[in-house]
């Protein structure tokens, strides 16, 4: 039978054809060729098309069912994994196992060394960072289970007792402003402000306030634009430690606060808010390793289209 090359099926201005002249997929996936072994990992798909799979689903935002299907009937998104027109294509158990085989470790390491590259291309400057929080809610059905342990006795629910009745034992209870609630965990983020990437992400859970989530994202030696969850002494301290200078918004009430400088700041700060808006904020999975896998999935994804929006010609050496 003739098979029609799946590259002539393919627009030459795609997206994902920019994105594979833009990004090289093998050095990218190099780390992750020992776990694809001849004894290790499922036989048949290439460890690199697994990857391009799953970097897809948060492309498209695709359970695991519906990337299946995704990939079975939709020729971009064959050709972009490596797929021929005819060839078989894995199905949904396939990408919880890969996850799971990868690690949030690993593709921790991953987003570290890819992050090496961008700044060894100049992509990445950190002369000016934005760092923010935002939330991602359990896909837990709290409430039920709320209402379950009060039947059974629970006085009190808060973060000392959800732990007791939740199935994600290790989400909490956060809170944003006086009146916006939601359990689970909490989103912290470092963004280059020259190119708009993220060089740094951190999941924690929702409790954990923005300056403590300043720790695990910090940058070193650079102006660090930041919102009123940043204006404490434990985040200035930690500003201080990384070389950073702070441009962290001054509450209302503290002493220096100055009106138009932090308008200034809010003005400075707001095209790299839309980061977030992008991003589901529902989490997928229970527990906060998994829900850091996301992170860091939703980090990279973020970065590979910012990098096709400011980009239109192959960069070597990636």
């Amino acid at each position: 039978m003739f098979e029609t090359p799946i590259d002539d099926l393919v627009c030459k201005d795609h997206p994902y054809r920019k994105l594979l002249r833009i990004v090289n997929f093998e050095r990218l996936c190099a780390s992750l060729k020992v776990l694809f072994c001849e004894n290790k990992g499922r036989k048949g798909y290439h460890f690199e098309s697994g990857f391009k799979a799953l970097v897809l689903q948060w492309m498209e935002n695709l359970s695991d069912r519906e990337l299946e299907r995704f990939l079975r009937e939709n020729v971009s998104g064959k050709f972009f994994c490596g797929f021929s027109l005819l060839e078989n294509t894995p199905d949904h158990t396939y990408f919880s196992h890969l996850r799971s085989k990868i690690g949030t470790k690993r593709l921790a390491e991953l987003f570290r060394k890819f992050n090496v590259q961008l700044k060894a291309q100049g992509l990445i400057v950190e002369e000016f960072s934005f760092v923010d929080a935002s939330q991602i809610i359990s896909k837990t059905n709290l409430w039920k289970e709320r209402d379950e342990a009060i039947e059974k006795g629970l006085k009190i629910f808060n973060n000392k007792t959800a732990k007791k009745v939740a199935t994600d034992k290790q989400a909490r209870v956060g809170c944003k402003g006086k009146s916006k609630f939601w359990y689970g965990y909490k989103r912290n983020v470092a963004v280059c402000m020259k190119s708009g990437l993220i060089t740094k992400v951190a999941v924690t859970p929702a409790n954990i306030t923005d300056d403590q989530g300043l720790r695990h994202i910090c940058p070193k030696n650079t102006v660090v634009f930041a919102d009123k969850g940043y204006c404490s002494k434990k985040a200035f301290l930690i500003m201080k430690q990384n070389g950073c200078t702070s441009r962290a918004i001054l509450k209302n009430n503290m002493r220096g606060k100055d009106f138009e400088r932090d308008r200034l700041i809010s003005k400075q700060r707001m095209p790299y808010e839309r980061v977030f808006s992008k991003q589901s904020k529902k989490g997928r999975y229970i527990g906060i390793a998994k829900n850091q896998f996301q992170g860091f999935m939703q980090a990279l994804v973020h970065n590979f289209k910012r990098l096709i929006s400011i980009h239109d010609t192959v960069l070597q050496g990636f």
